[in-house]
């Protein structure tokens, strides 16, 4: 073995990347929102630090000091600041972070508008369909005291951070709109966190998109407050929310499905639209007490018997799982609406995509820093996303979660060759899955770059 190879790289497929970042524009209007962060005479721009950490991400990176895989590098992925330019940029990013958070979320929500653009009817919110927005609340684990780092609801210690996902629905994966990042003891119910992030997510989107937007949450965001702000006139949003089954309102909940007659219930449905033995749905509205919930909110409850082994509560009755979800939407068969809602597991799948991609550590230790650390996690997450919206449509690629599209497509290997004045990339012909590489890299090069 010997350490003298030349013009061999490896994570070639980190080409796919860079590209994305280049077709979207995201690397040009990053730079002008972080040019007031440029000290005077410094070689490296701060976009290009940002990018860079968001590409060491979404290639498998953990730590700042992972970028020294892009750095080792240079002719695929250009020239890349040393760790102390890193950290210093970060820090200068952190001291002034209102205005840095606010400047990277622009550039992103400018990136996404022409992402979207690009893909045409693949992007969501086309057809009059729209935009889904999931909302959910998962658990950092901290290793090591960190600034508003605490005790969780599950007993262990760390961040409780909001996320927000657009859903890309049966097409490709999701992709983060807003990343919100609170102390470990905050609430999994707390109405003021669940409006901002919201606030975040729609001016994430496309202006002419935000009037057809459906909320979707778990039972956490099931309040009153939370209900109040989403269906105040004016606003335009749908939604579809979890409505907690609590003991002090077990006893209107069991009375009213005592009052269902055997009729009311209809099969509910499988993934792919076919009745689900063993699982039914029917309507509640009209037998409970709504006064004080939005005008037009209805209540759709699910009966299913539970899978073997489950342990029973308190809410379940006759030996059967019941839960509960409100809407507003009119019209509709309770069996579509409940799949509707219960679709909102994928959120479930994006927040472990993004763990996946450097959500699960956040290794700082400013409670700024870690929040501008977030914020690059949501880049990485984007372009992993937009790669697979604007490439890899119509294959199997387009809905490989993170570690998989690493293994097959990213981490491939490869040597650059120079010659007809042209800088050639080879890679491995007995690579398992060439051919999704150079198809995706041919679509990219085939969409407009932005002036």
């Amino acid at each position: 073995m010997s350490a003298d190879g030349r013009g061999l790289v490896s994570h070639a497929g980190g080409l796919l990347l860079s590209q994305t970042l280049r077709i979207t524009g995201l690397d040009k209007t990053l730079s002008q929102q972080l040019e007031r962060w440029r000290p005077g005479r410094a070689v490296h721009d701060p976009a290009k630090i940002i990018t860079d950490l968001a590409l060491t991400l979404a290639l498998g990176g953990d730590c700042l000091a992972d970028i020294a895989l892009l750095r080792s590098q240079p002719e695929l992925f250009g020239t890349v600041a040393s760790d102390p330019t890193v950290s210093r940029l970060i820090d200068r990013l952190a001291a002034d972070e209102a205005r840095a958070l606010k400047a990277i979320r622009a550039a992103r929500a400018t990136a996404r508008r022409r992402a979207w653009h690009l893909a045409g009817d693949r992007a969501p919110g086309t057809d009059g369909r729209p935009v889904i927005v999931d909302l959910d609340a998962t658990i950092v684990v901290s290793h090591s005291d960190k600034q508003h780092a605490a005790p969780t609801w599950k007993k262990s210690y760390g961040f409780h951070p909001m996320t927000a996902f657009a859903d890309h629905q049966d097409d490709s994966a999701g992709e983060p709109l807003a990343l919100m990042l609170r102390p470990g003891n905050a609430g999994s119910n707390t109405a003021a966190d669940h409006i901002e992030t919201t606030r975040l997510a729609l001016a994430q989107l496309p202006k002419h998109l935000r009037r057809n937007v459906l909320i979707r949450t778990d039972p956490g965001g099931g309040t009153h407050e939370f209900l109040a702000w989403l269906t105040r006139p004016g606003r335009w949003l749908k939604y579809s929310i979890g409505f907690t089954i609590t003991d002090t309102i077990t006893d209107t909940i069991a009375a009213a499905i005592d009052k269902l007659p055997a009729t009311a219930w209809t099969p509910a449905y499988n993934a792919d639209r076919r009745p689900r033995p063993g699982a039914w749905v029917a309507e509640l509205t009209g037998l409970l007490e709504l006064t004080g919930w939005p005008k037009g909110m209805r209540v759709i409850v699910r009966k299913e018997r539970p899978h073997p082994g489950a342990q029973l509560r308190v809410t379940d009755l006759d030996g059967h799982r019941f839960t509960c979800f409100v809407t507003g939407t009119r019209g509709g068969q309770p069996a579509d609406l409940e799949l509707r809602h219960r679709r909102r597991a994928r959120a479930e799948d994006r927040i472990r995509a993004a763990k996946d991609t450097g959500l699960r550590n956040l290794p700082l230790h400013d409670f700024s820093q870690n929040r501008i650390r977030l914020e690059i996690v949501a880049l990485a997450c984007e372009l992993t996303a937009w790669m697979q919206l604007l490439a890899l449509h119509g294959t199997t690629a387009g809905r490989y979660e993170p570690k998989r599209l690493r293994l097959r497509l990213l981490a491939v290997a490869g040597r650059l060759v120079h010659g007809g004045r042209r800088l050639h990339l080879r890679i491995p012909a007995q690579w398992p899955c060439p051919r999704p590489i150079i198809t995706a890299l041919a679509r990219l090069h085939a969409l407009p770059t932005p002036i």
